[in-house]
């Protein structure tokens, strides 16, 4: 559904013959009024960013798809994961210019596979697909982004973990930008693994527990982290509304600035993303002192 549509009565119409209730319509109109000044703000909000401070490691929670879908009263959640993968690449394009090398994006939890079974099965298609694309999209190897996959990927299907190795294998040599996206993500089951796998690395080399424990400190584990030898996030946004972060890298969010957006993932414009930056700039980062 194109909800920029250059002649008003002809939306109005497409609206109406959807079944869009009173508010969605005065909400399109309002797009169409507020457009022009949406414009003017982006290019004031450009031209501060010139001395802004930015990150260089962005998180991203992307949520809301569902609601989106079912705010213009699609016939299927599915058209909302769609816009919302769409999106990613608005935000890829806005970090290059910005040149911020890292994002790490959320777009499946752990707990996504209790969903309904057609909606977990249309999202995992969904991956599969634009997972594909990024093996060759143009943008991607242009920019020289190397793309990595995070989370408990072994329980992902056969097909989508064939095209997210075909990616990893095409980008891997890239370093000046990197992806991470999460799927089949939990922050727990992170630690978890990471305590893990720091155990069996001792155990492979001989040392009892005890060896092990007394050679354990705070950063021990970060060398076994799904996000290791990146930079912490600097920044995580969140959309939709949602003031909670869910368990998103638990470990490595301990000194990150957070901050939450009202808007719908889909519906995320680049103000949106610059207001974050323009908050990121304004905070004080003491890290305790």
């Amino acid at each position: 559904m194109n909800l920029s549509l250059s002649k008003p009565r002809a939306a109005l119409a497409l609206w109406r013959a959807r079944g869009a209730s009173r508010s969605m319509l005065w909400t399109t109109i309002q797009n169409w009024i507020t457009a022009p000044f949406y414009a003017v703000y982006e290019k004031a909000l450009l031209a501060e960013a010139v001395v802004w401070t930015r990150p260089q490691h962005i998180g991203v929670i992307m949520d809301g798809n569902r609601r989106f879908a079912r705010g213009l009263r699609a016939k299927d959640v599915a058209y909302g994961h769609q816009l919302g993968a769409d999106k990613l690449k608005e935000l890829l394009d806005w970090c290059y210019a910005m040149e911020i090398p890292v994002v790490t994006v959320w777009g499946f939890a752990l707990a996504n596979f209790e969903r309904d079974n057609k909606e977990v099965t249309d999202l995992l298609s969904l991956f599969e697909r634009k997972t594909l694309e990024l093996a060759d999209h143009k943008d991607i190897h242009d920019n020289q982004v190397r793309v990595r996959y995070i989370g408990k990927v072994d329980l992902l299907p056969e097909g989508l973990r064939n095209a997210i190795h075909k990616v990893e294998a095409a980008t891997a040599g890239y370093t000046r930008f990197v992806l991470n996206i999460a799927l089949a993500y939990g922050g727990r089951e992170e630690i978890s693994d990471a305590f893990r796998a720091y155990l069996e690395d001792q155990t492979q080399q001989g040392k009892s527990l005890q060896d092990a424990l007394a050679g354990y400190n705070d950063h021990t584990v970060d060398r076994y982290l799904y996000t290791s030898g990146l930079p912490e996030p600097d920044l995580i946004i969140r959309t939709s509304g949602e003031v909670r972060m869910s368990g998103f890298l638990m470990w490595q969010s301990a000194n990150s600035e957070y901050y939450f957006c009202d808007t719908n993932w889909p519906a995320f414009r680049k103000i949106d993303f610059l207001r974050a930056l323009r908050a990121y700039d304004g905070r004080q980062r003491r890290y305790g002192r």
